[in-house]
């Protein structure tokens, strides 16, 4: 057979991305909030699509009541008569200006107050004049340390090196970088921006501009006068406290146990981490997307929030109007494109809906015995077990699971908290959930006594003659410092100080 170019015609199917499909997939994994913003966003630039009718009728509602309420908390007589006709009611020396004297060249009282429901008027029908937009804002950690600072210094190296200081607090109010770095940058020696740092440590509040924590406590014991070199030696020595071992502690200070107890008074009066007084950072409350309710038979009934749900509808008949009005190709490209957006943002959002239904009754139904018993019945769970189930990729079941939430009657849980590891069973059973086998390994931890604390290999040994988990040292371990539970030591010693207080 000879070589030689020829035409063949073949057919066969392939998976394209097109950006209407991508921006499909985003949608899953947007939150609430962002879900709303992005919808606004398409209110806003496209023509054809408006809100349901039920939700504006809503707002609109709310709307015509703030009105009606402020129309009626500043109504104000209107039949009072001009200023002359008041000064002239009282006697003949009475002038004008001595009774009102802002009143001095307009007509009449009730022109005024004409004046005033009129501009009333205005800032109840502006869009611009909504009193949340003029609320003030809380003041910043920055411009809080600016104003000290612009009162301080005077010269203008002082000030550039206080303001790259300020650039350089952490969350804390740390200085986040050395001082050397600082200097380097700005092209100085090192001891100027130190000389600089040391007078900003006596900004309030007290504790900024520290290099470590002990620093920080110890410029807020001097500002106390309290600095003694007792407390100085204790301040070098914080990782005893933070171990408990106060029996080293008082061998490397020489002190006795009552002046330690002293001074940890103290040092708890104290503000570790000065700047989160100033952390402006507004607080989002976490809004449930699926909810889940026994019913009366003891299934459970699953159900969207439809309160963060956005309802959109298309215009067809601004749609229909508008298509006979059309004057060139542009236009009618503009308004095709806009009717096949409208189609793809309706058809996806219902999608979303219906796929996190979906994900959320799959979860529910594997995990019963979590909502019907606790964190002790939780199982094992992969995204893979759930996108079987409802034969999807692994991958959407991984972005429908992303900043959604569940709320039960045993509380509000993020969608991948039911998707955990799984520990073997020594004894032939099902596997253990991780998060099932860390809450037992809290419990035991939280009912020990002072004088049986239990070892990561007592609790291991324990699990595996209670539960059956075949779980190591090692793991017990890794589960108990991921709870911020301290080790046996620690907390045989904080156990023991507990009984002497």
């Amino acid at each position: 057979m000879g070589l030689g170019p020829r035409l063949e015609i073949r057919q066969s199917q392939s998976l394209t991305l097109t950006p209407q499909l991508m921006q499909s997939i985003k949608l899953l994994q947007l939150g609430h909030l962002e879900l709303a913003a992005f919808v606004n966003e398409e209110l806003e630039r496209n023509p054809l699509i408006e809100r349901d009718d039920e939700q504006r009728a809503q707002d609109s509602d709310r709307t015509e009541e703030n009105a009606n309420n402020s129309e009626e908390n500043h109504s104000l007589p209107d039949t009072l008569g001009s200023a002359e006709q008041i000064a002239d009611s009282f006697d003949t020396d009475t002038d004008t200006e001595n009774l009102f004297p802002e009143q001095v060249g307009q007509d009449s009282i009730s022109q005024s107050i004409n004046n005033y429901k009129s501009m009333g008027e205005v800032f109840n029908n502006s869009q611009g004049a909504d009193i949340d937009s003029y609320t003030a804002s809380k003041k910043t950690l920055s411009d809080h340390l600016l104003e000290q600072i612009s009162l301080m210094f005077s010269d203008q190296l002082k000030l550039i090196i206080s303001h790259q200081l300020v650039n350089n607090l952490d969350e804390r109010g740390y200085l986040d970088s050395p001082c050397e770095e600082i200097a380097t940058l700005l092209n100085i020696e090192e001891h100027e921006v130190i000389s600089v740092l040391k007078e900003l440590q006596s900004c309030e509040p007290l504790g900024v501009f520290a290099r470590d924590l002990p620093e920080c406590l110890a410029i807020q014991l001097k500002e106390r006068d309290r600095l003694d070199p007792l407390m100085m030696k204790l301040l070098d020595n914080l990782h005893f406290i933070e171990r408990h071992d106060f029996l080293t502690l008082e061998r490397e200070i020489g002190a006795s146990k009552e002046d330690i107890s002293d001074m940890l008074s103290e040092l708890r009066e104290l503000d570790p981490k000065p700047a989160l007084a100033f952390d402006g950072a507004p607080m989002q409350a976490i809004i449930a997307d699926v909810f889940v309710r026994k019913s009366n038979d003891g299934s459970w009934l699953i159900e969207l929030n439809s309160e963060i749900l956005p309802r959109i509808l298309i215009n067809q008949n601004y749609y229909a109007l508008v298509s006979k009005k059309l004057r060139n190709k542009q236009e009618k490209i503009f308004l095709s494109d806009c009717m096949q957006t409208a189609n793809w943002l309706t058809k996806s959002l219902d999608q979303r809906a219906q796929t996190i239904l979906k994900v959320a009754t799959e979860i529910v139904r594997f995990q019963n015995g979590f909502f019907h018993h606790g964190v002790s019945r939780l199982k094992p769970m992969t995204l893979k077990m759930v996108a079987d189930e409802i034969e999807m990729h692994e991958s959407t079941v991984s972005r429908v699971t992303a900043n959604k939430y569940i709320s039960c009657e045993r509380g509000l849980f993020e969608m991948k908290y039911f998707f955990t590891s799984a520990l073997a069973s020594n004894i032939g059973q099902a596997e253990h959930s991780a998060e099932a086998v860390r809450f037992s390994i809290k419990n035991l931890i939280k009912a020990e006594s002072a004088k049986a604390i239990l070892s990561d290999d007592k609790i291991g040994q324990m699990l595996q003659e209670e539960l059956g988990v075949d779980i190591a040292r090692r793991t017990v371990a890794k589960y108990r410092e991921s709870m911020n539970i301290p080790s046996s030591i620690i907390r045989r010693r904080q156990k023991k100080l507990m009984q002497q207080t």
